[in-house]
């Protein structure tokens, strides 16, 4: 618990200390502004470990808020802006402002992206606005891809198809995935991609019992 909540303070110190020093540069503004992003990420994300459920949404969303921010400016292909702003909102319970930048992900090409990213906001953009089947297709192809992680399309797919078996070994296997990595955004060891997923599948009925040390209990 002491951990995460110095986890939470270290984070929340650096997005701060980048507010103070925003520039007004639009090149230099938009690379604050993204730094600000993650650091309000690993806080929020560090106090729902800490258990701090109201705290953390709070954080979710400025994080959310702030990548939205930083798309003004932003050079093309950004795509990992709205992703982190819906996989926020998605864990913070936000379903109205998800949906909001599921749209602006839509709006912008996402879906006509030639970068696997950019198909993935896409695809994460259609699963938050209910459009499973065109979430499918373009999940379904970046299976294909081996410039992707497998783990995430593999969860994408069923998900998007509710099929209940599949997603409940694909969910787990990310979570496995996850465990094995040696690096995390912001040195924050949190399956973030696994709870946006499972917020998600819970509106499908399809979330599944899971248990790790980077998941809250």
């Amino acid at each position: 618990m002491a951990d995460w909540d110095e986890r939470a303070a270290r984070a929340q110190a650096r997005f701060a200390d980048g507010e103070a020093r925003l520039p007004d540069d639009g090149d230099e503004r938009q690379r604050q502004l993204t730094r600000m992003g993650n650091a309000a990420w690993a806080a929020g994300l560090s106090l729902l470990m800490a258990g701090r459920r109201e705290a953390s949404s709070e954080w979710l969303l400025r994080s959310a808020e702030t990548y939205r921010w930083s798309w003004e400016g932003a050079p093309p292909g950004s795509w990992g802006r709205p992703i982190g702003a819906m996989k926020s909102r998605l864990i913070a319970g936000d379903r109205e402002g998800a949906a909001e930048d599921a749209r602006w992900a839509l709006e912008a090409g996402a879906a006509g992206s030639e970068s696997p990213i950019g198909i993935y906001a896409a695809a994460l953009a259609h699963l938050v606005l209910g459009q499973d089947e065109a979430a499918g297709e373009l999940a379904s192809g970046l299976r294909e891809r081996d410039d992707f992680p497998r783990s995430v399309a593999d969860a994408l797919v069923p998900l998007a198809s509710g099929d209940a078996v599949g997603y409940k070994s694909a969910i787990r296997a990310l979570v496995a995935d996850f465990e094995s990595r040696e690096e995390y955004l912001e040195d924050t060891p949190v399956a973030d991609t696994v709870l946006a997923l499972q917020a998600l599948a819970r509106e499908r009925e399809l979330d599944v019992a899971l248990s790790s040390p980077l998941l809250p209990a």
